[in-house]
Order: C-alpha cells, then structure tokens, then sequence
C-alpha cells in the first residue's frame, strides 16, 4: 500500500515497444527490467532504459520497472512491485503485443535479486479475483541475472547483514532466508542466465555459481558466464576500460540464448 501520493509512492512500468519491422507478426516476447541500485536507488538509465532500447531493437517488446525504495518502503514492498509488473503485462497481452507465454525478467544487482526472487517465488493466479490482473501467474517464463544477489550465505565486502537496506536492521536469520533465492529453487523455477565477474567486490561472483548449483540441481535450464575481471555494475559490458574488451561480447551471449530458446527472434522483425 502507498504511503502518499509523491513521487516514490507510485511504482512505475516504462514501456519500450518493439522497433524492429518485418514480415513476423502477432504477439512478441517481452522482457521486464529491474534496475539495480541498492534498493535505495535506481540505476534507471544504464541497467533499465539501454537495455531496453537494445532489447526494443531485436524484436522484443522491452518495459523498465521503478520500483519503490528504501528507507520508506521495506520488504515485500519491492517484491509486490515485480510481481505485480509481471501480472499487468500478462494481463494486458494483447493490447500491448505481448505473447503472455514469452514473458521474462532481467535484473541488475539488486533489480537481479528482485528478478531472482519472482523466478523462484510464485503463484499461478487466483482465477476468482476481483482484479483481473490477480489472475494471471507472476511466474516469469525466463529471468536474465547480471551481478545480482542469489546466495545470501555469501558474505558482503562490507560485513552488513545481507538485505539490511529493505529487512531492516539486524534482519533474523529466518526473514533473510525468506527472501534468498538459491533456497527456494525448485522445478519451476524459471530458466536462467547467470552474469557475473570475479573481479566484482560488492557481489561476489559466488552469488552466481551457486545459484547455477541449485538450478542445475533441479533440473532447471541455466547457463552462467563469470568473467576473470570487471567491477561491480559493468551492465551490458560496453563502454568500459580496455582492459575489460572481453566483456564486450556479453550483449551476443545474452542474444544467443534468447535464439536458443524462442525469447529473441533469429532474424530482423
């Protein structure tokens, strides 16, 4: 429930439609993004919007979440919002070109914990509701994670409790594990793409094998990419030092296994 009617009250959904033409037609897959940003803040431009416009390129219908922040608003707030994001474009499948079937998330740091959380912690829809939103499932049908927070065991560089920033201070134990994905893999979780670097200090890389064990583990498709270097909050890994050009082909890999499984159409639209 809002608190007020600012600004930061109101979550957001952006919406980046399809810019690529061609003979293809009907319903497009789609894609959500969460921005990442510590859940005090969110990098809207370089991990919601540019993301978007690339996706927007490729023949996926692309939208960008703001979601509400901390201090004021604390969990499940966040979750709600994602949740709810997911539930309005499927909801809304039709008049906004989506294939209701196709609908995946793709998170960024905190955005990717977000994405992380709804990829293994879903309802299918209660067919009764009064809102024909709360119908539909808020499964999403693939989640994309770039240096996201998945295994809460692994400790931060800063020695904070993990999710301090939405649990609160000095969070139980118990309400940690309620919200850590890599304990609520299951079956269903949906398949992943896992980004991360070993170079990163905020979010070890960790973060990502370990949440690739349990998918595997469970027979979850997945595929992982841990590069050698890069910090913490290399997006889409251009635009960064020479250093790092490896980095560079993680938009083709991201492409390649969207192709692969039916998210990203092969040829120009």
């Amino acid at each position: 429930m809002a608190k007020g009617t600012a600004e930061g009250d109101i979550p957001k959904l952006f919406t980046y439609p399809s810019t690529s033409v061609g003979a293809a037609a009907g319903p497009r897959p789609a894609v959500i993004v969460m921005p990442g940003g510590g859940y005090t803040h969110l990098v809207m431009e370089q991990e919601g919007a540019y993301e978007a416009r690339w996706l927007a390129a490729r023949g996926v219908q692309a939208f960008v979440l703001e979601y509400r922040l901390a201090p004021v608003y604390l969990y499940p707030t966040q979750s709600l919002d994602a949740s709810r994001a997911i539930r309005y474009v499927r909801a809304h499948a039709a008049e906004l070109g989506v294939d209701p079937a196709r609908l995946g998330v793709w998170g960024f740091s905190a955005g990717g914990s977000l994405a992380g959380y709804v990829a293994t912690i879903h309802t299918v829809g209660d067919p009764a509701a009064a809102d024909p939103i709360d119908r539909v499932s808020d499964r999403p049908d693939f989640e994309i994670v770039s240096y996201g927070r998945m295994d809460m065991s692994v400790p931060l560089a800063t020695g904070a409790l993990p999710m301090e920033s939405i649990l609160g201070p000095h969070p139980s134990q118990a309400a940690i594990d309620a919200i850590d994905p890599v304990k609520h893999v299951t079956a269903d979780t949906s398949p992943s793409f896992l980004y991360s670097t070993t170079g990163d200090k905020t979010v070890d890389s960790r973060n990502a094998s370990d949440f690739y064990a349990a998918l595997k583990k469970a027979g979850v498709p997945a595929e992982l990419h841990i590069f050698e270097l890069g910090p913490h909050g290399t997006h889409m890994g251009e635009g960064l030092a020479p250093n790092l050009r490896e980095l560079t082909v993680t938009p083709t890999l991201i492409a390649n296994w969207m192709h692969l499984h039916g998210w990203m159409p092969t040829q120009p639209q």
